[in-house]
């Protein structure tokens, strides 16, 4: 049976796109399947995931980027445009090596919507994308255009948060 590689995004104002991209990682690895993340944004913070792989054969996490963008400026930082962009060109690398089963693109959404990276290079990944290989793509606001040519959208919304209620970000379940 030939393996249709979906187009899957995550997106949406709620908590939990990267962690239902990491719980498709593990189910993934689970089947024998090989796996890659590659972050856009995250890339100088320290969280509980980068660990993941020591104790997932076939799974490798890439942070990229430097972390905080400067999100009310008028114009991207020509920095964050070079990272973005340098991390573009390695998630692209890792879709059409033959390596990887799955590959997750963590928080590229952000980086579109932040004009980090122009939507149709994103959408030029997908339609290049070899067809078993299946694509994830996270962070909010992602574009109409992306959500047209996904096989399956999920938008996270927020109901009830505990920051609201003064409760600082808890280590293992934030970061």
């Amino acid at each position: 049976m030939a393996r249709k590689g979906l187009v899957i995004v995550h997106t949406g104002p709620g908590k939990g796109k990267t962690t239902a991209a990491l719980g498709l990682a593990l189910r993934a690895v689970g089947q024998g399947m090989r796996v890659a993340m590659v972050q856009f944004i995250k890339g100088s913070w320290k969280y509980g995931e980068l660990k993941a792989p020591e104790f997932l054969p076939g799974f490798e996490i890439q942070p990229m980027g430097r972390g905080f963008v400067n999100l009310g400026a008028p114009t991207p930082d020509p920095e964050d445009v070079a990272l973005a962009r340098e991390t573009l060109d390695a998630a692209r690398g890792k879709v059409l090596s033959g390596r990887y089963d799955l590959v997750i693109l963590d928080e590229i959404n952000y980086a579109v919507d932040y004009g980090l990276v122009p939507v149709e290079e994103v959408l030029r990944l997908i339609r290049d994308k070899p067809d078993p290989v299946h694509l994830v793509l996270t962070g909010r606001n992602a574009r109409p255009e992306v959500v047209e040519v996904a096989d399956l959208v999920t938008e996270m919304r927020e109901v009830k948060h505990p920051f609201r209620a003064g409760i600082k970000a808890q280590k293992g379940i934030e970061f």
